[in-house]
């Protein structure tokens, strides 16, 4: 599957972008799709996922890092195959590169089999 990322830019802090992310080649089917980021100089980390099953230590269908709760909503569209990432209330620390990805999953850390070629989004003070 071919993943397309879009939607990133600049913005002030307190402002919102929504990413977008559509996929080619194959449908998301039932894995998950997700969300990680790598900001300057640190690891990429993981930001959202989403699955049509049930993440089992929720029991819900979407989970997110500690530090977006609340301020980032993960939502995605079958018919079109794409997979979304609202963000609200950005802080500066949110600047970095997101990517999307498919077949999310989490075995001892979230992991992914396909990734996006990631989309800079930058949050000024």
């Amino acid at each position: 599957v071919q993943l397309q990322a879009s939607g990133g830019g600049l913005v002030q802090a307190g402002g919102s972008l929504r990413l977008s992310c559509a996929a080619s080649g194959r449908t998301f089917g039932n894995y998950g799709v997700g969300w990680f980021r790598r900001a300057p100089g640190k690891e990429r980390e993981f930001v959202a996922v989403m699955s049509l099953a049930a993440i089992s230590w929720t029991g819900g269908s979407t989970y997110y890092a500690d530090f977006v709760k609340g301020r980032f909503t993960i939502s995605r569209d079958n018919a079109k195959n794409t997979v979304y990432l609202e963000m609200n209330s950005l802080k500066p620390e949110d600047t970095a590169v997101y990517y999307c990805a498919a077949e999310v999953q989490y075995g001892s850390t979230w992991k992914a089999n396909y990734w996006g070629q990631g989309t800079q989004v930058t949050v000024s003070s």
